[in-house]
C-alpha cells in the first residue's frame, strides 16, 4: 500500500516492558539466528514504565542468573512487612504471623524501580542482537485477509490536528513478522482490538482493573527505614469500595508512596486522585512526608481480573503476554515476576514450535497460571464489602485456592451507579497541605510531552452523550476518574456546555477507556515518543 516502508522480522514484540523484553531475551538465548525487534511507544525504554514495584526475583533469576550482580539500578532487599487497616485517625496492624501466611509476605523480594530495570533489560536484549526501537508507537495490527496477524503498523508522524500531513510529516512503517507478540501492558490498544477481532474473550468474565498512583518523595533524614514495605487498606475509601496503599522505604532518604483504587467502584462522585492525596494526610503517613518534596509522579491502570478474566492468549500469528493478557497477581500486588514468567514461556514456546498455536494451553498448565488460580477469589470478594473481603482473603491464603467456588468478575464500566441511585458517603476527608496542589501539578511531575498540534488521540465517539445524558445521569465522571485533568466540561459560545479534551495532559493510564459508563471513549496511541517521561518510578 501507499508510501510506507515495510520491514521484515521473524518476531515483532509490541512493548518494552518486563514481559516483552523477557520474551526477546529468551528467544535470542534459545535461537540466536532469529530476527527479533521490540517496539516501545515511549521516548526511551523506561519512560512509560511504572509499577509499585516490589520484585519477586525467581523468574528473573532463571532468565538472567547474574542479574543481582550485574544490574546497577536500585534493588533494596525487603526486611520488614507492615500491613494495616486505616481508620480516619488511626490504624490496626495485622499480626506478623498472618502476613507471613499470606501472599503479601515479601521477605526475599526486592524493592526496585521498573523505570531502571527495563532499560537494563533492553541493553541485555540488544547485546544478544535484538533491535529495540523506542519512540515507535504501534498504531494497529495488520491482518492477512482478516484471518491471520501478519504484523503491525507504526503510526504516522507529523500529522496536523485535522489528520492531514504537516510540514514535518513522516509516514509510518509496516513491520511484518511470522509472529507478533503483544506486550503492551494493561488495556493495550492493539490487544483490545485483536481480542475483539478473534473473540478471545468468549466465555470468560469481563476484565477488571485498578487505577494506580505513585509518587517518589525525597524526605528529611531519619524517617526512612530502607527495605520496609507498608501496605494499608480502609480509609479514605468507604467499606464498599476496593482499594489500598503502599509506602516503600528506599535508600538515600527516599520513599515510594502510592495508592490503587479498584475501577469497579459504584460512587459516581468518587475522585480516585483525591483519595490518594487524602491517604497521604493520614497521621500514619503524613509525618513521613511533611517537609519533603516530590521528585516524580505517575498513574497507570493495572489488570486485576486474574484467572476469571484471562482471555485466550493466542490467535493466528500472534500472542498476548504479561499485563496485556492480565497475568498480574492482585493479592500479592505484583505483576513484574508474572510478566517475566509469561514472556519467557512465550519465547520458549516460539523457539520450540515456531508458531503461536498451543501457547494458551501451555500457559494454563504453567506455574504462573496456577498462581493466578490460587488467588482467583481475592479481588471479587471485595464486591461484598471490605470486611467480607478481609475474611475471604484469610481463607484463600490458608487454603491456597482450594476453595470449591469461583467468584465472578463484572465490567468496571457497568459498575458505576447513577447520581440519583447512590448516596455518596461522608469520607471524612481532611484539608490538604501536602503537594501536589492539583492534578495539573501532578502531571508536571510526570514529565509529560505531547505535541499539541498532533491529532487528539482520545476518541469520544458521540460527545452529545456527554452533554445531554452523562451530565444528568452520572455527573460527567470522566472529570473525576481521570488523574490528569484530560476531560473537562466547559461553556460553549452558545451558552451551553461542551466536552473539552486536554490531550496533552494524558499520562496514558487508560482509565477513560475502561471506566466510561457509556463505553464511548477509545484510547489510541499518539505519536511515538509522546506521553510521560517517568523518572525512577
Amino acid at each position: 500500500m501507499s508510501d510506507r516502508e515495510v520491514m521484515e522480522y521473524d518476531v515483532v514484540i509490541v512493548g518494552a516492558g518486563p514481559a516483552g523484553l523477557a520474551c526477546a531475551i529468551r528467544l535470542k538465548q534459545l535461537k540466536p539466528e532469529i530476527n527479533v525487534c521490540v517496539l516501545e511507544k515511549g521516548s526511551a525504554v523506561g519512560a512509560h514504565s511504572i509499577s509499585g514495584a516490589v520484585l519477586e526475583p525467581g523468574p528473573l533469576d532463571r532468565l538472567l542468573p547474574n542479574w543481582r550482580a550485574d544490574f546497577p539500578g536500585m534493588k533494596i532487599p525487603v526486611v520488614e512487612d507492615d500491613v494495616r487497616l486505616l481508620t480516619r485517625t488511626g490504624s490496626y496492624k495485622l499480626p506478623d504471623w498472618a502476613v507471613k501466611l499470606s501472599p503479601m509476605h515479601n521477605r526475599g523480594n526486592f524493592i526496585i524501580s521498573l523505570g531502571q530495570l527495563t532499560p537494563w533489560l533492553a541493553e541485555q536484549a540488544e547485546a544478544l542482537g535484538v533491535d529495540v526501537f523506542a519512540g515507535f508507537a504501534a498504531a494497529e495490527a495488520l491482518l492477512d485477509e482478516g484471518r491471520r496477524v501478519k504484523g503491525i503498523r507504526v503510526g504516522d508522524m507529523g500529522l496536523q490536528k485535522d489528520g492531514t500531513p504537516g510540514p514535518n510529516y513522516t509516514p509510518g512503517v509496516e513491520i511484518h513478522a511470522r509472529t507478533t507478540v503483544l506486550a503492551e501492558g494493561s488495556r493495550g490498544s492493539i490487544s483490545k482490538q485483536l481480542m475483539r477481532q478473534f473473540n478471545l474473550r468468549d466465555g470468560i468474565d469481563p476484565p477488571t482493573f485498578g487505577l494506580g498512583f505513585k509518587e517518589l518523595w525525597q524526605v528529611p533524614p531519619g524517617r526512612v527505614q530502607p527495605g520496609r514495605v507498608e501496605h494499608a487498606f480502609g480509609w479514605p475509601l468507604d467499606a464498599g469500595t476496593y482499594g489500598g496503599s503502599f509506602v516503600y522505604h528506599l535508600s538515600e532518604d527516599r520513599l515510594y508512596v502510592g495508592y490503587v483504587v479498584g475501577l469497579d467502584y459504584r460512587d459516581p462522585r468518587l475522585e480516585p486522585f483525591e483519595a490518594f492525596q487524602q491517604f497521604k494526610h493520614h497521621p500514619h503517613v503524613k509525618h513521613l512526608l511533611e517537609g519533603g518534596e516530590i521528585l516524580s509522579a505517575g498513574a497507570r491502570t493495572i489488570a486485576a481480573g486474574g484467572y476469571q478474566s484471562l482471555p485466550k492468549l493466542e490467535m493466528p500469528g500472534a500472542l498476548l503476554i504479561g499485563d496485556a493478557a492480565g497475568t498480574l497477581n492482585v493479592f500479592k500486588i505484583k505483576g513484574i515476576h508474572q510478566a517475566i514468567r509469561c514472556g519467557t514461556l512465550a519465547a520458549e514456546h516460539l523457539a520450540e514450535r515456531g508458531e503461536s498455536t498451543g501457547f494458551d494451553a501451555r500457559w494454563r498448565a504453567s506455574e504462573g497460571h496456577r498462581e493466578l488460580y490460587q488467588v482467583r477469589n481475592f479481588k471479587p470478594a471485595f464486591k461484598k464489602g471490605l470486611y467480607f473481603g478481609i475474611v475471604n482473603a484469610g481463607i484463600e491464603a490458608l487454603l491456597k485456592g482450594r476453595t470449591p467456588w469461583t467468584l465472578r468478575n463484572t465490567s468496571d464500566a457497568s459498575a458505576l451507579a447513577k447520581l440519583d441511585e447512590y448516596v455518596s458517603p461522608d469520607r471524612g476527608w481532611v484539608k490538604r497541605t501536602l503537594p501536589p496542589r492539583d492534578r495539573l501539578a501532578s502531571v508536571f511531575f510526570a514529565g509529560n510531552v505531547h505535541d499539541e498540534s498532533q491529532p487528539v488521540h482520545l476518541l469520544v465517539h458521540d460527545t452529545s452523550i456527554c452533554v445531554e445524558r452523562c451530565t444528568t445521569e452520572y455527573g460527567n465522571p470522566c472529570e473525576r476518574f481521570c488523574p490528569a485533568g484530560v476531560y473537562e466540561m466547559v461553556e460553549d459560545a452558545q451558552g451551553g456546555r461542551r466536552l473539552q479534551i486536554n490531550a496533552a495532559n494524558c499520562v496514558h493510564c487508560k482509565a477513560c477507556d475502561i471506566k466510561d459508563p457509556y463505553e464511548i471513549i477509545t484510547w489510541t496511541t499518539p505519536e511515538g515518543g509522546s506521553g510521560p517521561n517517568y523518572q525512577n518510578l
